[in-house]
């Protein structure tokens, strides 16, 4: 009987066994010996599709982000709604895959993904009526939020001990022990509530921007289906 063959090395293979590697055991694990057992193939064979192990980590980050949903951009969608459904696809790619987030959250830098994601919501505000300082700053605000959700469950940050909770000292957290039980709905619940607020306090920020601009050519579409436009670049 023949021997099994060893599957072709390429980019997606070591990709996929470095994010799994991550995934499961951290950052701190991902070395090119680890990698190279983990795939059955010698160290120096990686460095045939990858310099170095920043070549590498930059690869896998953007891989993460090639999953996030970005078709919202094109569909004709009011900004809000756009920004709405991206930032939970944002979320739900960034969840699946917490221990790539520190690296997600320093930039886009040279990874293309990353890059087409940033020019989508970039293109999506301005082509409402943003003037473009303001959706640079509404799509750092964004990453942000979503990154930073992320990162952590803030559930699962408070230990289920009754017994810490002495109401002397803490009066209020009398329930906090049981946070961590509720982990998913408590910190979903966040996402959400925080989404919509910046939601709803962009809309008001978008609203007195129309007022405060005056009568112009662009007022009308910056006002209507909740801040669509007609193809207004601003300024």
């Amino acid at each position: 009987m023949p021997r099994p063959r060893t599957p072709l090395l390429n980019r997606e293979r070591i990709v996929a066994a470095a994010l799994r590697l991550v995934d499961e055991e951290g950052l701190t694990a991902l070395s090119t010996r680890r990698l190279a057992g983990e795939l059955s193939v010698s160290g120096p064979s990686l460095y045939n599709h990858f310099a170095t192990k920043d070549e590498l980590l930059d690869a896998v980050v953007d891989g993460v982000i090639g999953e996030v949903d970005l078709s919202m951009f094109g569909a004709g969608a009011p900004w809000p709604e756009a920004l709405r459904d991206w930032a939970r696809s944002y979320r739900a790619a960034l969840a699946a895959h917490p221990n790539i987030v520190p690296v997600l959250a320093q930039g886009p830098g040279r990874r293309p993904n990353a890059l087409r994601l940033a020019d989508a919501v970039f293109g999506c505000l301005v082509e409402a009526g943003w003037p473009r300082g303001q959706a640079t700053r509404i799509g750092a605000l964004m990453r942000y939020f979503v990154t930073g959700s992320a990162l952590a469950s803030f559930a699962a940050g408070f230990p289920e001990d009754a017994g810490l909770y002495d109401a002397a000292d803490y009066p209020h957290l009398g329930e906090a022990h049981r946070l961590a039980e509720h982990r998913a709905a408590v910190d979903e619940g966040a996402f959400e509530t925080g989404l919509e607020a910046l939601l709803d306090g962009l809309a008001l920020r978008f609203e007195r921007l129309a007022q405060d601009s005056g009568p112009g050519p662009h007022q009308g579409s910056r006002t209507t289906n909740a801040g669509r436009s007609s193809g207004s670049t601003g300024s």
